[in-house]
């Protein structure tokens, strides 16, 4: 997920470099949106396996 949150964001870079305000404003939005999307999965993995009781591997 961070993955694609990365791409998005670098695909806006190159676009608003280049001049293609539609196609960065998309894609900073797409990569906003999957950046929250991320650090709610992350809060919840987190608070899971805090209630869980099991530590994590890393």
């Amino acid at each position: 997920m961070l993955g694609w949150t990365i791409a998005f964001l670098l695909i806006a870079l190159v676009a608003g470099v280049l001049g293609f305000g539609g196609i960065a404003g998309a894609s900073a939005g797409i990569a906003q949106i999957l950046f929250i999307v991320f650090l709610v999965l992350f809060a919840a993995g987190v608070v899971g396996s805090v209630f869980n009781g099991r530590r994590s591997r890393l």
